[in-house]
């Protein structure tokens, strides 16, 4: 393809391809053949999905520079052939790879990647008596806007809000935050780094 945009969106899909469970169809310099293109679309959601899983529909179409319709399409594709599932998070419908995550790790993930949320997650794994003024001034956010982050992760099962925050689970999500960490941005790779620092060992 000669036109700027889709040979950007070539570039994108080849590079999520590689990361994918089959094997990328060849490409050469013309337009691919129908099938092609979509075997290639496929494989770059798959390769997207393993390494960003919990993303939401419009960040999976927009990361991945495809039409809502083409994103549509290939989702349904995939989900009925049992190689990706979704889940209905509020306002969003999350992606991930079949059968690889549990519930709460789903939920996890879903929380993960909504910016404050992550932030009190991060803050409680850095210091768990982190006060929720303390992780407000760190966000730079309102204190009410982490009491509504912290309700809804005590919502979810994540969080126990008594006298305090209290992680539920944290092994669990340093975790995810260390396999996953550049897909939730440089504060999760920063803490990936150090992560042997909040892993707690008591034989």
């Amino acid at each position: 393809m000669s036109d700027g945009v889709d040979e950007r969106k070539r570039a994108t899909l080849r590079r999520f391809a590689a990361l994918g469970a089959a094997p990328l169809a060849a490409a050469g310099s013309a337009a691919a053949a129908p099938d092609e293109d979509a075997n290639e679309t496929r494989e770059a959601i798959q390769g997207y999905v393993a390494t960003t899983p919990g993303a939401h529909f419009s960040k999976l179409r927009d990361d991945l520079r495809l039409g809502t319709g083409e994103a549509q399409h290939h989702l349904r594709k995939l989900e009925s052939a049992g190689a990706i599932e979704s889940v209905k998070d509020g306002d969003y419908r999350r992606v991930f790879p079949a059968g690889r995550f549990d519930a709460v790790d789903k939920r996890a993930l879903g929380y993960l990647r909504r910016e404050t949320p992550r932030g009190l997650i991060l803050a409680l794994l850095r210091d768990p008596d982190a006060t929720g003024a303390a992780i407000a001034d760190e966000l730079g956010v309102s204190r009410p806007t982490i009491s509504g982050a912290a309700a809804d992760l005590a919502d979810a099962g994540l969080l126990v809000r008594e006298r305090g925050y209290a992680l539920r689970e944290p092994e669990r999500l340093i975790t995810l935050v260390v396999r996953h960490a550049e897909s939730f941005g440089p504060e999760a790779v920063e803490f990936a780094d150090a992560a042997a620092d909040y892993v707690r060992y008591d034989p």
